[in-house]
């Protein structure tokens, strides 16, 4: 007999679930191009699971389902993070996959419409499960739950070549990475003899098995994260994907999926595997280093945005890796919470500056013309002082200018490393803030772009209201958080501290 508290730690996915069956079959008898009830009904969704998620994120740990879930403070403040990133991922997007027959206008070849919120749920929805799985199944039937989703959320522009094309190298190299991430988890159970997170994590602390199987498993299990989390050398389907997805799309697979991939980082390498930790600390290392340099050094020679923004998206996962492989020095976990807190607080400040950089180039789209070329910016600033200056404010965050929450989210991580007092972190430290003055240089070229060269384009800018509102409060909070960090920086700490008692 399955007891309350399992369907209070799952309360959230069957909310969702139900959600999507109604709005999927409201949907049926939507006849607006923009899809409005549709797109009204998915926004009140996701408003009430993020207010119900504020409330399980201060009642403690729940397990459910014979320990196969758990819901904990960091599991539900991600999947209210991640569901706040979908709901302004939708209002970003929705005029978007208007124009472009994504929505099922009469200009629409292929019969698409509600699939784009649908599958943006579904997608939510395999976030959820991953970041609440306690087993490994679980947290890998959440993984292709949400990649199977972000497959076909790529491919929703079927008439579309470059999509198609980018929907075919992301299925193919992201199956790839889900079976090296399976065999990993296999070769674990073939060591441990459990699937379940604190009975693999007692066994590893024996020291009584196999230890070449371990690290074999091992391997495999960190490739498979490092696909999850595009950084090198797994970053191939980053450029390609980003560029050649629809920008609304893009802006889907590259926000609060981050998020969830933090926390199969989290649940996987340190719930599970921290006897481990001084093995995958030196993986992350030396992806973390790899990542900073491909990742910077390539954006500097690109000339589309989104491609431009991919490669930095492999330099900032480089640094959420750095938090990470600082956590455990010579078999000392003191400074574990700082470490992975700040690693979290950097994940969850880089999606909303993504959401915001991306909303920006959504909002100066329109029928015909993508605005994905940093030649498309060009005198930005006379045409929208308001616009140039959001995407100014986004991208100064990236780059880790002060005042703004990208500076303290970097300041943060390097705190991290240089506070173990460990010679080689303390390196790695120095050499993360020369790779972040070499990043500085492309997202300074757009804003020089923006503010000093003449402008190629001279349509108006009319976003909609709801549009306009969102991007104002998104470019506020990278101000307020950048200004006060303290409060979502103790949040992240006491979700972390939580889940290193359980």
């Amino acid at each position: 007999m399955i007891d309350k508290f399992s369907w209070i730690a799952v309360s959230p996915e069957i909310i969702l679930l139900v959600a999507i069956c109604v709005i999927a079959m409201v949907d049926l008898g939507v006849k607006s191009a923009s899809r409005t009830a549709t797109y009204v009904l998915s926004l009140a969704t996701l408003g009430l699971l993020a207010i119900s998620l504020v409330h399980a994120a201060g009642a403690g740990t729940v397990y459910g389902f014979d320990r196969m879930v758990v819901s904990d403070p960091m599991g539900n403040w991600l999947k209210c993070f991640a569901t706040l990133a979908t709901a302004v991922t939708l209002v970003y997007g929705r005029p978007y996959a208007q124009v472009r027959g994504m929505l099922g206008s009469t200009a629409a070849k292929d019969g698409v419409g509600g699939e784009f919120f649908t599958l943006a749920l579904f997608s939510l929805l395999g976030m959820y499960v991953m970041i609440d799985g306690n087993h490994l199944l679980v947290i890998y039937l959440g993984l292709e739950l949400l990649t199977l989703s972000s497959y076909a959320l790529v491919a929703l522009r079927r008439d579309n070549a470059q999509a198609t094309e980018a929907a075919m190298k992301y299925f193919v190299l992201g199956a790839l990475a889900s079976g090296f991430l399976l065999y990993g988890l296999s070769m674990i159970y073939g060591a441990t003899g459990s699937l379940e997170l604190s009975a693999i994590f007692k066994a590893v602390s024996t020291g009584n098995l196999e230890h070449q199987l371990l690290i074999f498993g091992l391997v495999f299990i960190v490739a498979g994260l490092a696909f999850k989390l595009g950084v090198v050398p797994f970053h191939m389907w980053v450029p390609d994907v980003y560029h050649g997805a629809p920008t609304a799309i893009t802006l889907m697979i590259g926000g609060a999926p981050k998020l969830a991939a933090f926390a199969i980082v989290i649940r996987l390498l340190v719930e599970g595997l921290l006897p481990l930790a001084l093995d995958w600390q030196q993986m992350l290392m030396l992806l973390s280093i790899a990542s900073l340099v491909v990742g910077n050094l390539a954006a500097i020679a690109q000339t589309n945005l989104k491609r431009m923004l991919a490669f930095s998206t492999i330099a900032q996962m480089g640094f959420v890796l750095l938090g990470l492989m600082s956590g455990v020095v010579d078999k000392n976990v003191a400074g574990a919470a700082n470490a992975y807190s700040a690693s979290m607080f950097y994940i969850i400040t880089y999606v909303l500056t993504t959401l915001a950089t991306f909303g920006v180039m959504l909002a100066l789209t329109r029928e015909g013309f993508e605005s994905e070329e940093i030649n498309d910016l060009a005198g930005l600033n006379q045409r929208s002082p308001l616009y140039a200056g959001i995407l100014a404010t986004c991208l100064f965050s990236l780059a880790g200018i002060p005042p703004l929450v990208g500076f303290y989210a970097k300041l943060s991580v390097l705190q991290a490393l240089i506070t173990t007092g460990a010679p080689v972190l303390i390196g790695v430290a120095i050499f993360a803030v020369v790779m972040s003055l070499v990043g500085a240089f492309y997202y300074l070229r757009v804003v020089k772009v923006m503010y000093f060269d003449n402008p190629t384009q001279t349509a108006a800018i009319t976003p909609a209201k709801d549009v306009s509102v969102m991007l104002g409060l998104n470019a506020a909070l990278l101000f307020v958080l950048g200004l006060l960090p303290s409060g979502l920086m103790d949040l992240c700490l006491g979700a972390i501290t939580a889940m290193l008692k359980n």
